[in-house]
């Protein structure tokens, strides 16, 4: 249809006019296009043509600063050329010279070997020696000289030594001992038990005795009970035991009452008291030292020699003595403290046990550190201040040093020079008095008796014999501290001489 209702193929059929009119609308709208397409291309291709124009004229310019940038860089390229040939040849100039002046040296150099040759030459032939034995009868006679120097030298720092060595040695033990300035000892193998009146003696003996029997198979301690007023004496060769009878007997007499059940109760507050005193005893005397680390069984133990004497010297207080002289020495001589020390302070913990245990207090102390952890050098300090094990550390014989000090300082022990050498005497007399014994020497201070004999009179057998029967004697017939080691030496000797 077209623009005024009608359909087109009847207004086409109605008027052909009409219908060429529209054709050429058509074809000039399509004209209009076309045009408009053709002005748009040449726009776009004018437009690019402006654009590789601008373009070109940028790279232009590019090359041409590119160009200038170049020419500058060569220009600089060849002025440092210039430079460096210049320098080149400065250094030339130079290396000649070097050279030149080179060659003189070496000429020189020639020239002074020539002239030390000569030289020498003529030395030799003046003194009649080459330049090789001069040299040797210089050094010997070096040699020699200082060989003299260095004898004479050796000689007299030896001899300050010495001397110095004496001087310094007593100066360290009388200071050891002078520091130590220990009171003397005053207590004894029996204790005594004060009554108010001589009738609680009585009581104490019980009807038909069976208060004292009570009293002593409890306690183990003998109870002595003469004709001294208010007083009765308690006996026992535990002195720990003993300190327990004590107090259990001072509390009966204090309270009265005193029959067999009585006493058993007391008896079993009494062994608590003690075994806490001790504890406190071997912490005080440990603390006293500085050693804070003891396995609390060595410190009990320890508290439980607060009790023992030797010779009238408490053990304990011989312990912290020795530990003190330990201590001195090992600054006077800069070994170490600390080990000293302790080694001093433990090596008679075996004397609280030797009435428990076989063998000398000396390897008993040594096995009970030994299982509470001490060192080993501790414990061979232990075993050896005697002598029963051969020391093999320095720590040992300032041990036996300060065991010596401690126990032989003035007023120390209350056994006399008479009482020491009478026993030394007994002891020898003892074991010369059997058949075929040769010599015999007391040593150790008597803890060692070495027996010799006759080869031919005692063989292998009856010199174990005899060992046994001397020690059976000394047993028998001596009291001594410790124990006695007896030794039979059976030597034989075959000889002969080439005529």
């Amino acid at each position: 249809m077209d623009r005024m209702g009608f359909p087109v193929s009847q207004a086409v059929d109605a008027n052909p006019m009409i219908a060429g009119g529209g054709i050429v609308e058509l074809l000039l709208v399509i004209f209009g296009i076309v045009v408009a397409l053709a002005v748009v291309t040449l726009g776009v291709v004018l437009l690019g043509r402006h654009r590789a124009n601008k373009r070109e004229d940028d790279l232009h310019q590019d090359l041409q600063d590119q160009r200038a940038d170049i020419e500058r860089r060569e220009h600089r390229l060849s002025e440092r050329e210039e430079r460096l040939d210049a320098e080149h040849r400065h250094l030339e100039t130079r290396a000649h010279e070097l050279a030149e002046a080179e060659a003189a040296v070496e000429t020189r150099r020639a020239e002074l070997l020539d002239i030390e040759a000569d030289r020498r030459l003529t030395l030799e032939r003046v003194a009649g020696l080459t330049a090789e034995d001069a040299r040797r009868q210089l050094v010997e006679s070096i040699e020699n000289d200082a060989k003299r120097s260095a004898a004479i030298t050796a000689r007299e720092i030896e001899r300050t030594a010495q001397e110095e060595a004496d001087v310094r040695a007593k100066r360290i033990l009388s200071t050891v001992i002078q520091r130590l300035a220990a009171e003397q000892t005053t207590e004894s193998v029996v204790s005594i038990v004060h009554l108010p009146s001589d009738d609680m003696k009585g009581r104490i003996i019980g009807r038909e005795g069976r208060n004292i029997r009570a009293f002593e198979q409890i306690t183990g301690v003998n109870l002595i009970i003469d004709d001294t007023p208010e007083a009765v004496l308690l006996s026992c060769f535990d002195p720990v035991r003993r300190e327990m009878g004590r107090l259990s007997l001072e509390e009966l007499v204090a309270d009265g009452r005193i029959h067999p059940s009585r006493i058993e109760e007391v008896h079993e507050r009494s062994c608590l008291e003690v075994d806490r005193l001790c504890v406190r005893a071997g912490e005080d005397a440990a603390f006293e030292m500085g050693i804070t680390d003891l396995h609390p069984e060595l410190v009990a133990t320890l508290g439980k020699l607060r009790y023992r004497t030797s010779y009238g010297q408490n053990v304990l207080k011989h312990l912290v003595e020795s530990g003190h002289a330990a201590g001195l020495l090992a600054d006077e001589l800069g070994l170490d403290r600390a080990a000293c020390v302790r080694g001093a302070f433990l090596h008679d913990i075996g004397k609280a046990l030797t009435h428990e245990a076989e063998g000398s207090h000396a390897i008993v102390g040594a096995e009970l550190a030994r299982k509470y952890g001490e060192s080993e050098d501790v414990v061979h300090a232990i075993e050896a201040h005697h002598n029963e094990v051969e020391p093999r550390t320095v720590e040992a014989i300032l041990t036996q040093a300060a065991d010596a000090i401690s126990g032989g300082r003035p007023g120390a022990r209350r056994e006399s020079l008479e009482a020491y050498v009478e026993r030394l005497h007994r002891l020898e007399e003892i074991a010369k008095s059997k058949n075929g014994v040769e010599k015999v020497f007391a040593m150790q201070a008597g803890r060692d008796v070495r027996v010799m004999v006759l080869p031919d009179v005692v063989d292998d057998i009856a010199a174990q014999v005899l060992a046994r029967d001397i020690a059976k004697q000394f047993e028998e017939e001596l009291t001594y501290p410790g124990q006695i080691k007896v030794t039979v030496v059976r030597e034989s000797r075959a000889t002969e001489v080439a005529r």
